[in-house]
């Protein structure tokens, strides 16, 4: 097997089999992923509102939501050891298995979080139970993305990749959308008792959620890609080994592109919940409005900017993206800081506007990077990399950076700083948009 794939050429029309599986893969990679970002995004907002209080209490507030949101990012860490232990088996046994243990481990680990007792409770084991559970939820989370991606796009037309790769991003958004709603749900139905036993709502319903998923899950195929190398013996012994030793590169410009993506948008989904109604005086339910319709503006963008980077390219939308962000970053801030509720709204709206621009069409960038028989742990540890630098450490550092300056500003410019480094990153990453997956 060679190191990169065949330039993409004129195939045969579909056939009706294949246009059903097709149909299944893409509602199959979106249901599964929108469940599992669910969960995810669960965790993200009761970090800001609500564990800092009950599982990290202190005479300290701000080393409460430090510690809160040290262990939302701790799920981070353990993302790409989880990309690594599913893509090797999703590369040797398939990707249709792999996804449904991911979302059965991180189902369970958001379910049984709902039933914690707290730190007033229990002291310290209950900081400690949430701690595993949530490495539990981000080992499952990290083996997601790469066999979701890799079902859509392996399935789907070679030449609309930035379509086809769409289908689970867009989970992304969904699961935000479910997540800020239910927690919304939750504050309208408990009211005063929501810090006491309302929050717990959103965790225990995510149970009812991996149900529907493994229904949709199994009743996909294995992908056509996937099935000609089990059939062909090509099957690669140890996937993680050789892309480790073969494509460190790709590896870590994979992460580093993620930089303008991932960093804000756990900045713009969970940082700012704590910014936003502690420092600039609005109240919890006006914060998660303005999220909610920042991600429904996310979903509406993003398969638009997916399809539109076909036509254009996907690399110059994904450039796009990073000169918005760092365009936009000083003005949100000001935006927030300005005393007026409709202004704020605005900036909140509006935030998730990079990540439309780049999350459709980074699926297809980044597993374009890999052979198939290596492509499910070279994608997703790819992908998940990035977690180490971009998505956990993005709402604590901007914390640490807030306390230490005083102002949002100082969040800006780590915004900027991530915008510069996707852009120089993806400079160097190998063109592979006309090789066939």
């Amino acid at each position: 097997m060679s190191n990169t794939t065949e330039e993409l050429r004129p195939l045969p029309a579909p056939t009706a089999h294949v246009l059903r599986q097709r149909r299944r893969a893409q509602f199959g990679s979106l249901i599964g992923t929108t469940i599992e970002w669910y969960e995810y995004y669960i965790y993200g907002a009761t970090a800001a509102l609500v564990f800092p209080a009950l599982f990290f209490p202190s005479d300290n507030q701000l080393v409460s939501v430090i510690s809160s949101f040290a262990s939302f990012g701790l799920a981070f860490v353990i993302r790409p050891v989880g990309a690594a232990v599913f893509g090797h088996y999703g590369d040797r046994i398939g990707r249709k298995t792999t996804l449904i243990v991911s979302l059965i481990m991180t189902g369970l680990a958001t379910f049984a979080m709902g039933f914690l007792p707290t730190y007033q409770q229990i002291g310290m084991a209950a900081p400690l139970l949430l701690l595993f559970l949530r490495l539990v939820q981000g080992f499952g989370v990290g083996g997601e993305w790469g066999g979701a991606v890799l079902v859509s796009l392996e399935w789907g037309d070679q030449k609309k990749r930035g379509a086809s790769g769409s289908w689970p991003q867009m989970g992304t958004s969904i699961g935000l959308i479910l997540s800020t709603s239910a927690v919304l749900l939750a504050t309208a139905l408990t009211g005063d008792q929501f810090l006491v036993w309302g929050w717990r709502i959103p965790f225990i319903f995510a149970g009812l959620l991996v149900i529907v998923g493994l229904l949709v899950r199994l009743s996909l195929e294995e992908t056509p890609s996937f099935a000609a190398t089990k059939a062909a013996g090509e099957i690669e012994p140890n996937p993680v080994g050789r892309v480790l030793r073969r494509f460190p590169k790709e590896l870590m410009l994979s992460a580093l592109i993620r930089l303008s993506e991932q960093m804000p948008f756990y900045i713009f989904t969970a940082f700012i919940l704590d910014y936003a109604t502690k420092h600039a005086g609005y109240d919890r339910t006006f914060v998660l409005m303005g999220t909610l319709v920042a991600a429904c503006v996310d979903l509406a963008l993003l398969p638009y900017f997916a399809r539109l980077g076909d036509r254009i390219g996907r690399r110059k939308i994904y450039y796009i993206g990073c000169a918005v962000l760092i365009l936009m970053a000083f003005p949100y801030f000001w935006m927030l800081d300005s005393g007026s509720p409709v202004i704020a709204f605005i900036a909140i709206s509006l935030s998730l506007l990079p990540h439309a621009l780049q999350y459709g069409a980074q699926a297809s960038l980044i597993s374009e990077q890999f052979p198939v028989n290596i492509r499910y742990a070279g994608a997703g540890i790819g992908y998940q990399l990035a977690s180490l630098v971009a998505g956990g450490p993005a709402p604590l550092l901007a914390a640490l950076l807030l306390a230490s300056f005083g102002t949002g500003y100082a969040v800006a410019a780590y915004l900027v700083l991530g915008g510069i480094v996707a852009a120089i990153a993806l400079r160097f990453m190998p063109n592979r948009s006309d090789n066939a997956l």
